[in-house]
């Protein structure tokens, strides 16, 4: 019965090794796993830092190009108004023009009428000077 014992025992001894060297192999093969992990998370680190680096300056660029498109949009807005000032004194101008040009017309109307009378009195006086000179004769 002692031979069964130290069988037994054996067979334990055996068994357990056998446990021990999967336990080993698995622990091994975990190990490189997270090895592999571990590389893989820090190049992974790395590539988000240089996205960050570049997502950075992508930002500072474009708050540049937002002043400056502030800055050019101010100097437009002056150009704008200047232009719109131009437009006043030009529609004043006009203004100025159709009035004198009303002026002149209003003028000119009494002037003609007055012209036409001076005809009409000028020729009177030519056909009384000629019916004069024929009488005479």
């Amino acid at each position: 019965m002692e031979i069964l014992l130290y069988i037994s025992a054996a067979i334990a001894a055996v068994a357990f090794v056998i446990l021990v060297i999967y336990v080993v192999v698995a622990l091994k093969a975990t190990r490189q796993t997270l090895n592999d992990v571990s590389s893989t998370l820090q190049g992974l680190e790395k590539q988000m830092q240089g996205v960050t680096t570049e997502t950075t300056q992508l930002l500072n660029k474009t708050n540049k190009l937002a002043d400056d498109m502030n800055q050019k949009t101010s100097k437009l807005d002056t150009l704008f108004d200047g232009a719109k000032g131009i437009g006043d004194s030009m529609k004043d101008f006009s203004q100025s023009l159709n009035e004198i040009s009303n002026s002149i017309s209003s003028t000119s109307k009494v002037d003609s009428e007055k012209a036409a009378q001076a005809v009409k009195w000028g020729a009177a006086i030519v056909d009384f000077v000629n019916s004069r000179k024929r009488n005479k004769k």
